[in-house]
């Protein structure tokens, strides 16, 4: 990767940018212990660390930042101009590690859905998506999770 040239502004900025219990993350998990499933928080011993997992049941939900993780059409997959190089190598490796994570969690039985942060504004868009993935989990274990467009309302 090439190497990153910030000020104290900008290195300060980073910091404060959350990894955990972000707002996303939280109303997915709000939407999933609605529907009355159980689930772990801390789960560095799967592969990615997925927000929500429940190995008995064997589901990992991601929560991916639009911004980190290109949401392809998101309008907060935006590219800074400033150290544009590196930026585009962060985003294409964080890309491809979300992608192998998405397969060993498969390879190793687990149910997969990632939910983007623009998905997570509209709190019955997300209800209705995580209630259609359960469904399936319970129902039908091999069926695969839907596919649903973004609200780029961020």
């Amino acid at each position: 990767m090439s190497e990153l040239q910030t000020d104290a502004a900008t290195s300060a900025r980073m910091g404060r940018v959350r990894q955990r219990d972000t707002l996303p993350e939280l109303a997915v998990r709000r939407a999933v212990r609605e529907l009355g499933i159980r689930f772990r928080v801390q789960n560095r011993d799967l592969p990615g660390s997925p927000d929500l997992a429940n190995r008995r049941r064997r589901f990992a939900v991601l929560v991916h930042g639009c911004f980190w993780h290109r949401h392809r059409g998101c309008c907060a997959a935006t590219t800074p101009k400033r150290n544009r190089a590196f930026w585009e190598q962060k985003f294409a490796a964080n890309q491809a590690r979300d992608r192998r994570v998405v397969r060993q969690l498969r390879l190793l039985g687990f149910r997969v859905m990632v939910i983007w942060e623009c998905e997570t504004k509209d709190e019955r868009a997300l209800s209705r998506r995580v209630r259609a993935f359960f469904g399936r989990v319970q129902d039908a274990p091999n069926a695969k999770s839907p596919r649903t467009g973004h609200a780029c309302g961020m």
